[in-house]
């Protein structure tokens, strides 16, 4: 009987569940911090990219049209072209959709985790989007 009433005595080890589950939970969150601020400066820098990438497209317009009447029309081809270069000199993959006037860029970026590894998230993939058309003088 001493022994049981020993043992319900003890208190050694009851911590260590506690202490694991609070470690767990502090990594957990440590990871949202640090991966969501990587993820986060991922999402800005494939909007920036973007952005660049349909400028550079938008910048291929019809001289002989503009020269002939002032008509600002885009040559689909070339636009598509250099934004997919400049996606390629920024070592970025992306789509390249020109309609109309409208040259839009969408770059995916996936960023590798640094904590959230441990519970099996290896990559966040974010997606940025830029859109730009062709202006007459500066605005």
């Amino acid at each position: 009987m001493r022994t049981l009433e020993r043992l319900r005595a003890d208190q050694r080890g009851q911590v260590t569940a506690y202490v694991v589950t609070v470690a767990v939970a502090v990594l957990a969150f440590g990871g949202l911090v640090l991966d969501g601020g990587l993820a986060l400066a991922a999402k800005v820098q494939a909007m920036g990219q973007a952005q660049e990438a349909a400028r550079a497209g938008a910048q291929e317009i019809d001289l002989a049209a503009y020269r002939v009447d002032g008509t600002l029309r885009l040559l689909p081809a070339r636009a598509t072209a250099a934004a997919r270069n400049h996606l390629a000199a920024s070592r970025h993959t992306g789509s390249v959709l020109v309609t109309g006037n409208t040259v839009t860029v969408t770059v995916t970026i996936h960023q590798r985790s640094q904590l959230l590894g441990l519970f099996a998230v290896d990559t966040i993939t974010v997606t940025g989007r830029g859109e730009a058309q062709p202006q007459r003088g500066i605005s």
